[in-house]
């Protein structure tokens, strides 16, 4: 019974020696809805959405705003965080938002030299026409979509990247196709693209004669990371489990969870 009695002692005193597994941190994202001009209605659908796979996965919180006054680096009274307190930003965004230029320093800033991390959501790329830097680091502007709303067929492009991976090689999705201007594969990644011998390059509005239309791009800006992908038009694209988990490996990627090959490379 003695011995009984030290064996017990002894896992107890080697069990509450032993400390708990620390639980990491959650990473924290900024996700804007701000909109001067096309008002999507997809938008609120979207922002919960992300917020939605942050909790389900654990892995981040997301702060759902739809102004810009938390996209600077001076502090802010009333306990507003700034972009210090983040490790991505997220814009589902359109037309001239309301930034003076020292927050535009400051956004670019917090992504190129701090190494965090950007997500341009479908019409993020349709914002801020007269900041040519922003277009530099997003990668392009909105140059029409020719197609309005259409059963896109899709190609898989980097089969290795942990964004797109899941997809099967080609498939279809219901959404509102962006048309590129100011984009370049010298300067981005393209993880998937549309079959050009699937669409109408008669349509009026199709300006590429390279017939590159990009459906999701990443690329190393600085230190920073930048995901876009004009997906995200319609409510009923968002709620794809396959494109959810786009989002989901996208917002991860850009904070730095996980690795991929960002570097740019011509189109096969």
């Amino acid at each position: 019974m003695e011995s009984m009695r030290t064996l017990v002692a002894v896992l107890s005193i080697t069990l509450t020696a032993v400390p708990a597994t620390a639980q990491p941190a959650k990473k924290r994202l900024l996700a804007i809805g701000a909109v001067k001009g096309y008002q999507h209605d997809a938008t609120s659908y979207g922002l919960a959405t992300i917020w939605k796979l942050g909790q389900e996965s654990g892995l981040f919180d997301t702060f759902i705003r739809t102004d810009t006054e938390l996209l600077t680096k001076k502090k802010l009274e009333a306990n507003a965080k700034n972009l210090d307190y983040f490790d991505a930003v997220l814009f589902y965004t359109t037309g001239e938002l309301d930034m003076d230029d020292s927050q535009k320093a400051d956004l670019l800033r917090f992504i190129r030299e701090d190494g965090k991390g950007f997500i341009g959501v479908h019409s993020a790329i349709d914002t801020f026409y007269q900041w040519p830097e922003y277009g530099d680091m997003t990668g392009g502007y909105f140059d029409h979509h020719p197609w309005n709303q259409f059963q896109a067929p899709v190609v898989v492009e980097d089969r290795d990247n942990p964004i797109v991976k899941h997809f099967p090689p080609t498939f279809s999705v219901m959404d509102e196709i962006y048309q590129a201007k100011d984009f370049s594969r010298d300067k981005v990644r393209v993880l998937m693209s549309l079959d050009a011998t699937k669409i109408d390059l008669s349509n009026k509005y199709v300006k590429r004669t390279d017939k590159d239309f990009a459906v999701a791009w990443i690329r190393n800006y600085g230190k920073g990371r930048v995901f876009y992908s004009t997906l995200g038009h319609r409510e009923d694209s968002w709620a794809r489990p396959d494109v959810q988990k786009m989002w989901l490996e996208a917002v991860k990627w850009a904070m730095g969870l996980t690795q991929a090959d960002a570097t740019p490379r011509p189109r096969k």
